[in-house]
């Protein structure tokens, strides 16, 4: 029977011997098990190696840095939201449901904290929103809607800022209902109201589509700028 010692060495070589990739894999798990149960100040790098069963060091080496490891934390999140996304909104068959959407959005952001974890970077002046794979996500989701509304006739080439915008607005609102969204609830008189959170994200999905919906804005401004411009010419 092998003694306790030589357990404990052909463990940690079996550790050492783990591929980088995998070893990267079960880091970044663990270091969002912490951020979901306790948020961003519980990603310590000695309780995440712990949980890992490797060294603290072994996470520097990897990852560089605590930062470093919360921002590919998120990048992480923010790729497979990324990939979610654009594979629903690129399929042209996907009679995509706007509510959905946002609530695959705000799971994220969330209830998966990782919108905390990106204001902790940005406002402690630790780091920016996560390098990499992830961070153009508002893009890619812009382009896919853009080009549907093209393809419904609800849009020209010329509205595309309308439908960045509009993306933006959405992503913002719901960046911040996962950071300050109880407490916001709560000045509006809903703190006791458990439904107000979800009913809030479909009244904002739904007037969202309702936006989207309409006809292209550079068509209906067009009149109004031909006329704004001929009273400019008379002038």
């Amino acid at each position: 029977m092998s003694s306790p010692v030589s357990t404990r060495r052909k463990g940690s070589a079996a550790r050492r011997r783990r591929p980088a990739e995998e070893a990267q894999r079960a880091i970044l798990d663990a270091a969002e098990q912490r951020l979901l149960a306790a948020g961003p100040d519980a990603l310590r790098l000695q309780d995440v190696a712990a949980d890992v069963g490797v060294s603290h060091p072994a996470i520097l080496h990897h990852f560089g840095s605590r930062e470093g490891l919360m921002r590919a934390v998120t990048a992480r999140a923010l790729a497979s939201l990324e990939a979610d996304l654009v594979r629903r909104l690129a399929d042209p068959t996907d009679d995509v449901d706007g509510a959905a959407l946002l609530d695959r959005v705000f799971e994220t952001l969330g209830d998966r904290g990782h919108a905390r974890l990106v204001a902790w970077l940005v406002l402690t002046g630790l780091g920016d929103a996560p390098p990499g794979a992830g961070v153009r996500v508002v893009r890619a989701v812009a382009d896919l809607v853009h080009e549907r509304r093209m393809a419904a006739g609800r849009a020209t080439s010329a509205d595309f800022e309308d439908s960045l915008f509009t993306i933006m607005l959405a992503a913002t609102a719901l960046f911040g209902d996962a950071i300050v969204g109880p407490q916001v609830r709560a000045s509006a008189g809903l703190a006791q109201d458990p439904g107000a959170d979800q009913r809030f994200r479909n009244w904002l999905a739904e007037l969202v589509t309702q936006h989207f919906d309409r006809e292209s804005p550079a068509k209906t401004d067009a009149p109004r700028k031909k006329a704004r411009a001929s009273r400019t010419a008379r002038r």
